[in-house]
């Protein structure tokens, strides 16, 4: 019986954002841990001064200090006819000589702007390559905060109350925005700009006077600045994995070393804790298991989504945070620890997510794109 022919899969990783070494850790997670008897893996890194680079010695790239320090062949993503990428070299001085590197799928773990907001995925889907998770659409929405949250109060799920405005809406009238907050918001509340990840500008202002530097430190990641309500609450979470019928892991909950659960609490510091699953009724459970689900499919998700959410202390009620469309993705990370939990091993994970991408591109290419 002949072998089943390996799969080629290019692990995108790196990008310009300010999670360019969350994305690193979830690549040297992957590269550790995939079956290679299954899958031939071109490992392409985009630098932060934008390179995208095919990294040689596969083999080596063992920490996350070594894929930030190894170079390799600069790529560009082909058109479609080509179903991969062109590997550049140079041949003498100043002549350049192109290879095709062929792959069956593209597993992009880029965290954050120009990768996980839909950027990357539409460049891949212009070049027709099956790629894991969210599209375009769910890829932007996942990204801006603001967006998703409306859109998750159309869907008639519970969110926090918020307002938002624009960078130079505060440069020309602050104390209008402050009223605003005064008005609709109170205080404590969370600022946030819309389009980070990894809680990279976030900061809680616990009164009026603390507002103004909580705002600039969040305008400067972002023209668009959202402001919450704060809620004694405790973090939840829950993975999702699923195209059209997606299904939910069990729920685990974070608990912070800090005051919340910033950066600072999430890479840095060691004393946060996880606990999978989570301490709460099975009943609570379950409505969060649903709401997974069902935020997943608001925004049109697909592959992977890990959504987070606040459980009020005082009344229990259960609000929907956010959705992270390229969840954080090292072995120990939730996203995989909770299907880990819930009887998903971290490589059959991988596996069932290659599977996923395929079969989502397959059912894309069956609608018309041409009138006849």
């Amino acid at each position: 019986m002949k072998n089943k022919k390996k799969l080629r899969v290019a692990l995108l990783f790196g990008g310009r954002s300010t999670e360019h070494e969350v994305s690193l850790t979830s690549a040297v997670g992957i590269l550790k841990v995939i079956d290679k008897n299954k899958y031939d893996i071109l490992p392409i890194k985009i630098s932060k001064n934008r390179q995208w680079l095919l990294l040689d010695n596969l083999q080596s790239l063992d920490s996350v200090e070594k894929l930030k320090n190894c170079d390799g062949s600069l790529v560009i993503v082909g058109d479609p006819e080509t179903k991969g990428f062109l590997k550049i070299e140079k041949d003498g001085a100043k002549a350049l000589r192109l290879f095709h590197e062929p792959v069956d799928v593209v597993f992009p773990i880029l965290h954050g702007t120009f990768g996980e907001d839909g950027t990357v995925q539409g460049l891949l889907s212009l070049s027709d390559i099956p790629f894991v998770g969210a599209g375009v659409l769910a890829s932007a929405i996942g990204m801006d905060k603001i967006m998703m949250k409306q859109i998750f109060f159309q869907n008639e799920l519970a969110s926090i109350d918020f307002i938002w405005f624009l960078r130079k809406d505060w440069e020309k009238s602050p104390e209008v925005i402050q009223k605003g907050v005064r008005d609709h918001i109170d205080f404590p509340c969370f600022v946030k700009p819309a389009n980070t990840g990894s809680s990279v500008g976030i900061s809680k202002a616990h009164n009026e006077e603390e507002l103004p530097d909580c705002v600039n430190r969040a305008a400067e990641y972002d023209r668009k600045i959202l402001i919450e309500k704060a809620v004694d609450a405790r973090e939840l979470e829950c993975s999702v994995l699923g195209n059209d019928n997606p299904e939910a892991s069990v729920v685990g909950e974070i608990i912070p070393c800090n005051e919340f659960y910033d950066y600072e609490a999430k890479y840095i510091l060691s004393e946060s804790r996880t606990v999978i699953p989570a301490d709460i009724p099975e009943k609570i459970a379950e409505q969060v298991r649903s709401m997974a689900v069902a935020a997943f499919k608001a925004v049109d998700c697909a592959g992977m989504g890990r959504v987070d959410f606040l459980l009020e202390r005082e009344t229990n009620r259960i609000f929907v945070n956010e959705i992270n469309t390229i969840p954080g993705f090292t072995p120990i990370s939730m996203y995989p620890k909770l299907w880990e939990a819930s009887g998903l091993s971290y490589s059959e994970l991988i596996d069932r997510l290659i599977e996923l991408a395929i079969e989502r591109h397959k059912d894309i290419h069956q609608s018309r794109f041409w009138k006849e």
